[in-house]
């Protein structure tokens, strides 16, 4: 379903869905061909960033971004980056321009809060987050959920991956249970997917998951697991922790467990709060309701215009994504926003061999192949 414009899959992938093992291989695949890794400080964060050369008064009254218009250097000052190495030893790096292409989904696990007393530390088990169990690797996660019972909350992308680990590993000899909020509103005759059998009927539509990218794909066999009972579903609205598991609302007896996994996503923006010892950069980049911003490669528009484009990608999320509008996706307007992109870089947004092309046949990757060869600007 993705994939890069001038590096296809390999043959031997003929999944519409890849596996997350397959997308790890083809990623690592990509950045090896071109050379990605040579460029890469592993081992490494950025613990402050700090401008220097101006003042946050100065900047805020600038009409043009960097006072000159100009996207990649010659501005009035400079970034200073500090970056710890594994060890803790910190050196200062300079730069003209930062990009911020940390992610949302990883860094800093969002966990769940608890009262007094009923939280993890009342539970005799394991308790770890998904991206404990993704840094173990395939072989040492394997044997620690062997022979366990498993308790994996939530139920996106993470939780059901994991699940179907366990499940795979463990049988119906030892169940792995989903203690999970809502699945998505899709058509039970459409989709051929027992919903209502399983209590998996959520509260939104599935324009409102796609447009605030709370959807994924079930992993293969899913269904075919929770019918022979290698996976078991509890819906819950609160779900706290005892001696023997987990108490989940509206049950009697305790979900008992050995070993409970959270696959409840991450806080992206918390991997950034105290990075920028400025309050003000602070603000910038996490205090914005919107993390869609349009790229300018070459000569930028003033800050008032860029301004207003914002807020109109605010509006936009606001209106489709309701309670969900922080995390926001442009899954259903990828091609607008492609389009966008292309004008913003002086490529013809019309990727396509003719008018009626255009208008009835479905955009991939391939359409943006050789982008920038056909560009109206050649400036950098």
């Amino acid at each position: 379903m993705y994939q890069y414009s001038d590096f296809p899959w390999p043959e031997s992938v003929t999944e519409e869905f890849p596996s997350h093992r397959q997308v790890a291989a083809y990623l690592d695949a990509y950045a090896r061909h071109f050379g990605v890794l040579s460029c890469v400080r592993f081992g490494h964060r950025v613990v402050g960033m700090e401008y220097h050369g101006i003042g946050e008064q100065a900047m805020a009254a600038w009409e043009e971004w960097a006072g000159n218009d100009q996207a990649f250097g010659s501005g009035a000052g400079e970034w200073r980056l500090s970056v710890a190495d594994a060890d803790g030893h910190v050196e200062t790096h300079k730069a003209d321009f930062v990009v911020l292409c940390i992610g949302m989904f990883s860094g800093v696990p969002d966990i769940p809060t608890f009262p007094a007393g009923k939280g993890p530390e009342v539970f005799d088990g394991q308790v770890i987050h998904s991206m404990d169990y993704a840094k173990m690797g395939t072989s040492k996660a394997k044997e620690m959920i062997r022979g366990k019972r498993v308790t994996v909350v939530g139920y996106m992308k993470s939780a059901l991956d994991i699940a179907t680990e366990c499940a795979e590993v463990n049988g119906t000899a030892h169940p792995c249970t989903m203690v999970r909020w809502a699945f998505y509103k899709l058509a039970d005759s459409y989709y051929s997917i027992p919903m209502k059998k399983h209590g998996m009927v959520p509260d939104h539509s599935l324009f409102h998951a796609l447009a605030a990218a709370i959807i994924c794909v079930t992993p293969k066999d899913h269904y075919k697991r929770l019918e022979e009972g290698s996976i078991m579903l509890k819906k819950y609205k609160t779900f706290s922790f005892c001696k023997e598991g987990v108490l989940v609302e509206g049950e009697p007896l305790p979900v008992k467990s050995d070993v409970v996994i959270f696959g409840t996503g991450f806080k992206g923006d918390e991997k950034i709060k105290d990075m920028f010892t400025s309050e003000y950069f602070r603000n910038v980049a996490i205090g914005s309701e919107s993390t869609t911003v349009p790229l300018y490669s070459f000569r930028l528009l003033n800050v008032a215009a860029m301004q207003k484009d914002v807020l109109e990608w605010e509006k936009y999320m606001k209106r489709y994504c309701g309670r969900y509008f922080r995390r926001s996706s442009i899954m259903i307007m990828n091609t607008w926003y492609n389009d966008q992109l292309c004008r913003d870089m002086g490529c013809n947004p019309w990727r396509k061999k003719g008018f009626f092309s255009e208008l009835f046949e479905v955009y991939g990757p391939g359409d943006y192949a050789n982008l920038l060869s056909n560009s109206k600007s050649k400036e950098h």
